[in-house]
């Protein structure tokens, strides 16, 4: 889930299923370069000025630190046992290697040695367990807590070494953990400070500004290519792209303004990248309350509104229609724009079988960041054309966090989905959006349990097909993801999978 000025539940609601794990002996310097290219003579003592719209609201990934921690400090200041690639692959990172038993319930990871921490302390597997422990917490604002609920017990025999044992088997366990960030089990304060094994350290933050990393003399992998980065936040597209213009910031991490792309285009000062996003925009349905607990109302409402129109007043010539929670990338993904395709007589049709031929009202719960304003009033005016009446509840980050995730207290909300491979929400009738249908649980919960990524792929195109043909939700449409970066640089993630941004191997010439 994105979200602007506080990203919410340590940066997204992120549930990731496993496809063939890729070991990879390198520290984050090393593996899979990314397709901007780092290639010729650079400045090894450069500064690297990124330009983001998304601050943290704290430095605490578990403590509501949102999408604009993860963008800044993971991968850079915090490592996991694992990594994920900027292409999706996961590679050994602080887990130098491990073994899961026979039964696959038991995994035993040996850990890297001579990785120390920031302060100096020396990683053990002590950390491990609190690290792993802290996103399982009771006060854990993580998404991925309910993905460890499988955890039955961590086990440390020795300094190296760590055993933990699941109630259930996992097929998406080891990628899991390549989301968990290892912290000193001793730093305190992590909400303002921190003490990671990453290629950076914390250097400064300067609230409602910049906050920059030093590139840390001791780390244990392959050093990062630049001396330091600073991350510079803005409050709108046009100050971003003004910044980037002006050379104030060398790379913006994610376009919000495709007008502004000419400018660009066509300047040989400036790259524009297209990559893979996972971003998807919802209107999310309280699938629980009337109206919505009705799948003929679901329906309706999805076949009122072009979602084509909607994308294209918003991103112009970019981004993708979907039909699903699931992108392209996805192993499991299936066109299904048709399932439940724009037609306005279609919708009047199922609502008047629904018993709602007039209409009804509701109120959509809209976080105040673009694009959800714009998106609402876009929706509203749709709606109306087959007299539904929509009411506009233009709410704060923080008020949609108490009032529409934690609460449930809504009719139907907007909301920006960030991650990769998080359909298995839909199996969790607890979710915020309260879709309860015993099969789709079902399968996904046989497709955690799978033996094979075959497997799980299987099961998993049942649940993206099942939720669409019931209307879940209104799937609105993915973002594109654009990269516009200065010509001189190069090692910039194209991707930004999950929000995540390595900086560890951008170069400047």
């Amino acid at each position: 889930m994105r979200t602007k000025s506080v990203p919410l539940l340590g940066g997204a609601l992120l549930v990731s299923l496993s496809l063939a794990l890729t070991a990879c002996g390198s520290g984050s310097g090393g593996g899979s370069k990314d397709a901007s290219g780092s290639s010729g003579s650079y400045d090894k003592n450069a500064t690297i000025g990124i330009g983001s719209l998304y601050e943290p609201q704290n430095l605490d990934n578990t403590g509501g630190g949102g999408q604009g921690v993860t963008e800044a400090l993971n991968g850079n200041v915090y490592e996991g046992l694992f990594r994920l690639t900027d292409n999706g692959k996961v590679e050994n990172l602080l887990a130098e290697d491990y073994k899961v038993g026979p039964d696959g319930l038991t995994y035993t990871f040996t850990l890297r040695k001579g990785v120390k921490f920031h302060s100096g302390k020396t990683l053990t597997s002590a950390d491990v367990k609190y690290s792993i422990d802290k996103v399982m917490a009771e006060d854990s604002q993580s998404a991925r807590k309910s993905s460890f609920d499988v955890v039955k017990s961590i086990a440390t025999p020795d300094a190296d070494t760590v055993e933990v044992t699941l109630s259930a088997k996992s097929i998406s366990f080891v990628y899991n953990l390549s989301y968990v960030w290892i912290i000193n089990a001793d730093a305190k304060n992590l909400k303002t400070s921190e003490d990671g094994t990453g290629p950076y350290r914390l250097d400064k933050w300067t609230r409602g500004s910049a906050l920059s990393l030093a590139r840390f003399p001791g780390y244990w992998g392959t050093p990062a290519t630049n001396q330091k980065v600073v991350f510079h936040y803005y409050k709108d597209a046009t100050a971003l792209n003004n910044a980037l213009i002006t050379n104030a910031v060398d790379v913006v991490t994610s376009e919000q303004s495709p007008d502004a792309l000419d400018q660009f285009e066509n300047n040989p000062n400036y790259k524009v990248n297209d990559g893979n996003s996972t971003t998807k925009l919802l209107l999310a349905f309280n699938d629980r309350v009337k109206p919505f607990n009705d799948v003929k109302v679901r329906r309706a409402v999805t076949s009122a509104i072009d979602n084509k129109k909607l994308l294209q007043s918003v991103w112009g010539d970019h981004g993708t229609l979907i039909g699903s929670m699931v992108p392209p990338t996805d192993p499991w993904y299936e066109d299904l724009t048709k399932v439940n395709p724009y037609d306005v007589a279609l919708a009047k049709k199922e609502l008047a079988e629904a018993g709602y031929a007039k209409g009804f009202a509701f109120t959509l719960d809209t976080p105040n960041y673009d694009p959800h304003p714009t998106a609402a009033t876009f929706i509203k005016s749709e709606l109306a054309k087959v007299g539904i009446d929509v009411k506009i509840n233009i709410i704060t980050p923080d008020e949609w966090y108490t009032k529409v995730y934690k609460n449930h207290d809504f009719s139907a909300t907007l909301q920006e989905h960030v991650n990769d491979r998080d359909i298995v929400w839909y199996g969790n009738p607890d979710f915020y959006w309260g879709y309860d249908n015993k099969q789709v649980t079902a399968w996904v919960k046989q497709a955690e349990e799978s033996d094979t990524t075959e497997q799980q792929t299987a099961l998993l195109k049942k649940v993206n097909t099942k939720i669409a043909e019931d209307a879940a939700s209104d799937w609105l449409y993915l973002y594109p993801q654009i990269v516009v970066a200065g010509s001189k640089l190069s090692g910039y993630p194209l991707n930004g999978l999950n929000s995540q941004f390595y900086a560890y191997g951008i170069k400047k010439g």
